[in-house]
């Protein structure tokens, strides 16, 4: 009997990979023949019987999405004109609104994060939010590539995007002006004191590794003896860059990450050279925005006890996916592995196959039930997902990594900060910038040291600023007494007691405009819950540090 070539290669491959012996060998060979040919006869009759004309090439691609829709939430198909885009957006720069975002199955588009200075953060986008439309166009259910070329376009041109936030009873519009988007990972780096550094990473990308080591080197040349890593809204990306950062702040050989899959040789990465901040006390902040390689540093750090945790229970997305090319450049992204921290924790949040739906509601109900009772949701994981780290400290698996510190800044907040930091007043911020932007420029522009320890709102500048919000799409109102609920009505007293947090809130809003997130990141944790609450924790995270000396 004649094999074809495309068999004969696969008895090749399996043979070198190890992947079947014997007489399972012979048995799976049928097997696949016979499916194989089945969906070859279905491709062929639907194209040649069917009553209307139809597409070959859709046809061939609904099939594939037919079996991705069958595995677990992150497996997907890239079709060729994506694959490129994606493949642009790790090179270095590209032309468009400046976004990270995903598209799980009949969903809607997901901001992962905004990036750093771009198009998106200056108009007030957050991780979280939805994109439902796209210049008064419907884009839910539409897949990731159609969504991207929707967004993306000439520099200069101005798109209109309609968000939908968590929170807010009414979705908005957003009018985003496309640019050349920066591609940095390292987004901000700073002395907070004399002694504490802090650096945030919003992804993980080919250039992080060296964008880190060179923030470290700059803090520690600036006196840094403690570090704060910012990991909340990372994205995740490039394994090898999280490993290598971890590297950094390891001693010894220590496991960082171990692989395991079914048909995949298991890898552990584990530290290898001396690093540049092995001993010092660190302190890392998360959310449920921290995804997949953002995981990684977090419980390598947490499982050798190197770094105190504080935050939000991470995303819990520790599936390795590998690409695998197709003969038009179109790739299909299959999971081949899971991630395990070093005390043995998957990463990975549990999930039915083929049902992705319930995946994202449970990870949503999981982030409320733990945001209303923190020490209840701990206390209430069962033995079985309790493991400990080097030390003997209790850290918790089911998915994602809880940190040692459970903190949920929503629940200290008022209801008129719950709208500001929840983004539902910066319509307001930006008509009151539009109308005033020349003198303002004017004024400050190429001042940033000036503008930090000057600037304040006049009075007549804060009234005209809530003036503004008066004609915002969903309009903000004050009342002496009984706020309306729906909407964003607030009492004046709410206004005077919370006023300081405001007026610093919107004057990094300001400064971010003016001069980008180096003079904006510092000005907004000067107000933020959780990095305040951080720096209230320095002695357990040098008690940690005593273990690495």
């Amino acid at each position: 009997m004649k094999i074809s070539r495309r068999y004969l290669l696969l008895i090749v491959l399996l043979f070198l990979t190890g992947g079947l012996l014997g007489g399972s060998f012979g048995s799976y060979l049928n097997d696949t023949r016979e499916n194989l040919r089945k969906l070859e006869d279905a491709f062929l009759l639907i194209n040649r019987r069917y009553v209307d004309p139809v597409d070959p090439n859709k046809v061939a691609e609904d099939a594939i999405d037919g079996m991705i829709e069958s595995l677990d939430p992150h497996s997907s198909y890239i079709d060729a004109s994506a694959f490129k885009e994606v493949e642009e957006s790790f090179r270095g720069s590209f032309g468009g609104i400046g976004v990270w975002f995903q598209v799980l199955d009949g969903d809607t588009a997901r901001v992962v994060s905004p990036i750093e200075n771009g198009p998106s953060e200056k108009v007030g986008i957050r991780a979280g939010d939805r994109i439902i439309a796209v210049n008064d166009t419907s884009v839910i259910g539409v897949g990731e590539d159609e969504v991207m070329r929707r967004l993306k376009g000439p520099i200069g041109t101005q798109v209109e995007v309609r968000i939908y936030r968590l929170g807010l009873n009414q979705p908005f519009n957003v009018l985003i002006t496309r640019d050349l988007i920066p591609l940095y990972s390292v987004t901000s780096s700073y002395m907070v004191d004399e002694l504490t550094g802090y650096i945030r990473i919003n992804r993980f990308a080919q250039s992080t590794y060296a964008e880190f080591v060179q923030a470290i080197a700059d803090l520690q040349g600036q006196g840094m003896g403690r570090l704060i890593l910012d990991l909340r809204d990372n994205g995740g990306g490039i394994l090898q860059s999280a490993v290598a950062i971890v590297d950094e702040l390891l001693s010894g050989n220590d496991i960082i990450v171990s692989v395991k899959g079914r048909n995949v040789p298991d890898e552990v990465y584990a530290a290898g050279h001396p690093g540049r901040f092995e001993t010092q006390p660190i302190i890392v902040l998360t959310n449920h925005n921290s995804v997949s390689a953002s995981e990684i540093v977090a419980g390598a750090l947490q499982d050798h006890d190197r770094a105190l945790l504080i935050g939000q229970r991470t995303y819990g997305k520790g599936l390795v996916q590998n690409q695998y090319p197709l003969p038009d450049d179109s790739r299909l992204q299959i999971t081949t592995a899971r991630y395990y921290t070093p005390s043995g924790r998957l990463i990975q949040t549990p999930y039915e196959r083929g049902d992705r739906e319930t995946y994202l509601e449970d990870k949503l109900e999981r982030w409320i039930e733990a945001s209303r009772d923190p020490e209840g949701y701990v206390s209430q994981i069962p033995d079985s997902l309790k493991f400990s780290t080097t030390h003997g400290r209790t850290v918790f698996g089911d998915g994602g990594i809880t940190p040692d510190h459970l903190v949920f800044a929503d629940s200290l907040r008022s209801r008129i900060l719950h709208a500001l930091y929840g983004g539902g007043l910066f319509e307001t911020f930006r008509l009151w910038f539009e109308a005033n932007e020349q003198v303002l420029r004017a004024t400050w522009e190429d001042q940033p040291e000036t503008f930090v320890r000057d600037f304040s709102f006049s009075p007549t500048q804060w009234h005209a600023l809530w003036a503004a919000g008066e004609s915002a799409q969903v309009p903000v109102t004050f009342v002496p007494s009984d706020p309306s609920p729906d909407g964003l009505q607030f009492t004046h007293d709410a206004l005077m007691e919370n006023e300081d947090i405001l007026q610093l809130y919107f004057k990094a809003l300001l400064g971010r405009q003016l001069y980008g997130s180096r003079v904006a990141v510092p000005l907004f944790n000067a107000i933020d819950e959780v990095f305040q609450q951080s720096l209230l924790l320095w002695p357990e995270a040098q008690e940690l540090a005593l273990f690495s000396r």
